[in-house]
């Protein structure tokens, strides 16, 4: 078997934890063989990347380097001055920003292992070396994690600020790490005393989701940071700052290194400090309860409410005319809602879809005031969320659970189209309708009630671009009916999938010009509204 460097590093340490009544050689051993069995897990920052080269491998340190990459986001923050409460209030925001979602994102399977209880709990190994394996485990990775981080930040550091001020930094990221693992693990204590299983699993999901968008759009905000940042501030505390762990671990450098002794900075110091053991403290005391109720994980209560399932009939009532297509309206709805792969895989492109538009209308705002951005044509940027559609589509192919699909093809169906006909009509409602309907409220307040017209033109132009994606890239009788792990953006996947995004520039086009004559907008909403009936009826003709 494989020796592990960092279990060599823990060799050095084994009287330690052998005083501390841990058994170290079971301890070891349970390391190991996690160890080894964590190079076959895809960490959530390539879970869009499954090709068999990512399969070779430990995919974990080979997603350090994008870590890495990530970390130049600090730099220029060392540049800014000396104005250590804010620079390294940001810091220290970013890196837990990272940290803990990539934790919740990738390191919940360890904290939440619930398997191999069958096999350890009926082995002579004592409660507290299982637990010590599991925060090990925990801290080998994160460790590697913040140390990838963190490093070229650390070097600039050390040639612009000195050794002492680089001392005092790793000090801190340690101290942090013990916070987020604590605070981590306490969070899930309180949901799963008073939530199932299944919530704590959605909640993780949503975690994940939020990592993916984040990484995405979170280069913007830091763009956006320089145009109003004002590098001569001086801070001033408020109560609230308490409630901020990145300002705790800011105020030791203004306290050492600037001389400020207030009470304030000295309060906020004491927190960075001691706050980290306590939390580490509270969970060793809730560990015991924690495993107990981590049995929640193993059950099963998927149960949708009344008020849900009233909706989901009214949608069906609406929009499916036979019984076959409202069966599959609803079996469509509930992959979609409960599903959590396919959720980690299509809801941070709709996330996307809901971001970009005001990332966009962000820039017009920079170059103009409010007022001029309110009677510009600016809403235009809606159609961005149109991009994503295509790949949202293409996703509807597969599932983790594709093997039930052969009960489609022995199925005697009077009408197979009408499975992924309901498959998109539940995309739409479901999925889409609630970021256009969240996009045009904010759009409205801002363009105002003129807009409603060039509303409806994107919402029915929508209708027709997703029926041209699915004859485009998916074209079959069954949704949800192969591997998820097929997923392959290939070159004529790629191809289609920016013809798409062409063709989304051309509807916007065509409806920027029909805006320069006069009721040209309704002219050309009758036409799209007929053009998309026809296409519709013309797709899913029976053959």
């Amino acid at each position: 078997m494989r020796e592990f460097r960092s279990l060599k590093f823990l060799d050095l340490f084994q009287s330690l934890f052998r005083s501390i009544n841990i058994d170290y050689s079971v301890m070891r051993k349970i390391l190991e063989m996690k160890l080894l069995m964590d190079q076959r897990r895809v960490p959530v920052i390539f879970s869009n990347d499954i090709s068999k080269k990512r399969k070779e491998g430990n995919q974990f340190l080979k997603s350090l380097g994008i870590y890495a990459l990530y970390s130049l986001i600090l730099i220029p923050f060392l540049f800014m001055g000396e104005n250590y409460m804010f620079q390294l209030s940001i810091i220290f925001g970013i890196t837990m920003f990272i940290l803990m979602t990539s934790l919740i994102s990738d390191f919940s399977s360890v904290l939440l292992d619930v398997r191999d209880k069958a096999i350890l709990n009926t082995k002579p190994v004592n409660v507290r070396t299982v637990n010590a394996a599991k925060v090990i485990h925990i801290m080998i990775y994160m460790s590697m994690l913040t140390g990838a981080f963190i490093g070229i930040p650390s070097i600039v550091m050390l040639f612009t600020k000195g050794i002492p001020f680089l001392l005092l930094f790793l000090a801190e990221i340690i101290l942090l790490l013990l916070f987020i693992i604590a605070i981590t693990a306490l969070i899930y204590i309180f949901i799963l005393r008073f939530f199932s299983g299944d919530r704590l699993k959605d909640i993780i999901n949503y975690v994940q989701i939020l990592l993916s968008v984040g990484i995405v759009v979170g280069y913007q905000i830091v763009i956006r940071a320089f145009d109003f940042a004002v590098f001569d501030l001086s801070y001033q505390f408020a109560w609230w700052h308490l409630l901020l762990p990145p300002i705790w671990f800011a105020a030791p450098f203004e306290l050492f290194f600037h001389g400020n002794t207030s009470t304030s900075i000295i309060i906020l110091a004491v927190c960075a400090l001691i706050i980290p053991f306590i939390s580490i403290y509270i969970y060793y005391l809730l560990i015991s309860p924690f495993e107990r109720n981590l049995q929640k994980l193993l059950d099963v209560t998927v149960k949708a409410s009344r008020k849900r399932r009233l909706l989901e009939r009214g949608w069906e009532s609406l929009l499916c005319s036979s019984k076959e297509e409202k069966l599959f309206f609803r079996f469509s709805s509930a992959m979609m809602r409960q599903e959590r792969d396919f959720k980690l895989k299509v809801y941070p492109t709709l996330g996307m879809a809901l971001v970009f538009p005001f990332i966009f209308l962000f820039n017009e705002l920079n170059r103009g005031t409010f007022a001029e951005l309110a009677e510009s044509k600016a809403y235009f940027n809606i159609y961005f969320s149109c991009i994503m559609i295509g790949s949202v589509v293409h996703m509807l192919k597969f599932s983790v659970n594709y093997k039930g699909g052969w009960v489609f093809y022995v199925t005697p169906l009077k009408e197979p189209s009408a499975m992924y006909r309901a498959t998109l009509k539940a995309f739409l409602v479901k999925l889409y309708l609630p970021v256009f309907v969240l996009l045009s409220a904010v759009f409205i307040a801002i363009f105002s009630a003129r807009i409603v017209p060039d509303l409806a033109v994107v919402l029915v132009t929508t209708v027709l671009f997703t029926l041209i994606s699915y004859k485009l890239i998916n074209n079959d009788e069954f949704a949800f009916t192969q591997p998820i792990e097929s997923i392959q953006m290939q070159s004529g996947n790629t191809v289609k999938f920016f013809l798409l995004m062409a063709l989304v520039g051309l509807f916007a086009g065509i409806h920027f010009l029909t805006t320069k004559i006069e009721y040209g907008v309704y002219v050309y909403l009758g036409i799209l509204i007929i053009v998309t009936f026809a296409t519709w009826k013309f797709v899913w003709k029976k053959k």
